[in-house]
């Protein structure tokens, strides 16, 4: 039996979407080289996320970073996919190109090509030129293709291209073609040339077939290594090139096994970090008054963030886990604050006084750590910019929501 290539997960049962570091897959650095404006990467990276949803990889994340020193670069991150599948797609420039001759009747993107065929009934594994073969090195061997539509002006010049082409008579007098081929070019290297039926000259045609092959050890494997090549060429038709070359500077590979386990630990430290929370709080203050209200404000931090992940689609990493353990962490001195400032005899004092002094104390304290993190987000890259973003996340939700609704609570159950 032949594997089909097609792989099967579990079926999502929340809107949270897990990273790398819990889902397994592919972190990729990329590094702009030669001369580029910043409208060449805003290009590159919708060029980079159109490639990456043609084929078919989700849970993609393509975004700009930089480093202290103003150097830019690209962070993929591909949830789910491997190294092979990643690299060569998004590494290369994929400039694709159609000659005639010396004259380029159509390149790769949608302004040339209309659509690009990835049924069954149209593309494959070509059986009319003899699918899989061996070479005389025992190498396997199989040809792919698949059919292609042109735009009208791309049409047009192939029209205008072949037009003044000879006509050659073939082998045996059955049919002719022209006395040129249509030469396919991916990143200025032939990849194929196809010859054209004498029918075609001059005419715009727009439905023409692409063809290729590639090879493997095994029949296996060059029918995945054909298929897979078939694919990459489907998506730089319909994507085009990218506007500049990127170099990998860092690719690296996660495992999903590990990152089930990670998971697995990370919910244990949490639900261990409340109750340990909860058993110091209940011994500072000897009331279950205090400590259930703010136990479950801690809890309700939790699902602020957790809601607000699956609202945004933002990935849940160990980075974005340490983020939310810092802010409860950082809510728990808040309430803390709060509770101490409310329960001063002070009958000079009212309610209000008091918990605007400790609103001011958390203020101070969330700026500070604001001003901090900030930084960290728009200069960081990875999962330093994952971190300081889900603290800063976490701490706003606390201070604007938590912080307040707690400091309401607690006053009317200390007053009765």
């Amino acid at each position: 039996m032949e594997e089909l290539g097609i792989k099967v997960s579990e079926a999502a049962t929340t809107n949270i979407r897990k990273g790398l570091d819990l889902e397994g897959g592919t972190r990729v650095l990329l590094k702009p080289a030669g001369q580029y404006t910043l409208e060449d990467i805003d290009t590159t990276l919708e060029s980079l996320k159109q490639r990456l949803n043609t084929y078919g990889l989700g849970d993609i994340s393509v975004r700009k970073a930089s480093d202290l020193g103003g150097n830019d670069f690209i962070l993929v991150e591909v949830a789910g996919a491997t190294e092979e599948e990643v690299k060569d797609l998004i590494s290369k420039q994929g400039k694709f190109e159609a000659k005639v001759g010396e004259k380029t009747v159509f390149v790769g993107g949608q302004n040339d090509v209309s659509y690009v065929c990835r049924s069954a009934k149209c593309s494959g594994i070509d059986m009319q030129q003899g699918g899989c073969y061996q070479s005389a090195s025992s190498q396997w061997g199989c040809n792919f293709f698949f059919t292609i539509s042109l735009s009208g002006s791309a049409a047009q010049k192939q029209a205008e291209a072949t037009s003044k082409l000879e006509v050659v008579a073939k082998e045996g007098g059955q049919g002719a073609y022209l006395s040129k081929t249509l030469d396919l070019y991916l990143d200025d290297k032939l990849m194929d040339s196809l010859q054209i039926g004498a029918e075609l000259k001059g005419r715009a045609t727009t439905d023409i077939q692409i063809s290729g092959s590639s090879q493997g050890i095994t029949q296996q494997e060059a029918v995945y290594n054909t298929l897979a090549s078939m694919k990459n060429l489907q998506t730089i038709l319909l994507t085009g090139s990218l506007p500049i070359k990127l170099e990998v500077v860092k690719i690296e590979t996660l495992s999903p096994l590990l990152g089930k386990e990670m998971l697995f630990n990370a919910l244990w430290v949490g639900a261990l970090a409340l109750l340990a929370v909860a058993l110091i709080v209940y011994l500072r203050y000897r009331k279950p008054i205090v400590v259930v209200p703010m136990v479950l404000i801690l809890a309700s931090e939790v699902i602020l963030l957790l809601g607000f992940a699956a609202l945004t689609g933002w990935n849940l990493d160990l980075a974005a886990i340490a983020g939310i353990i810092i802010a409860i962490g950082t809510g728990v001195d808040h309430l803390v604050i709060i509770t101490d400032e409310t329960v001063k005899q002070q009958a000079i004092i009212d309610w209000k006084e008091k918990i605007k002094r400790a609103m001011f104390i958390i203020t101070g304290a969330y700026l500070t750590v604001l001003s901090g993190m900030l930084p960290l987000w728009f200069i960081g890259a990875g999962t330093l910019k994952g971190f300081a973003f889900t603290t800063i996340a976490g701490l706003s939700f606390g201070v604007l929501i938590a912080r307040p609704a707690y400091a309401a609570i607690i006053e009317v159950l200390l007053k009765e």
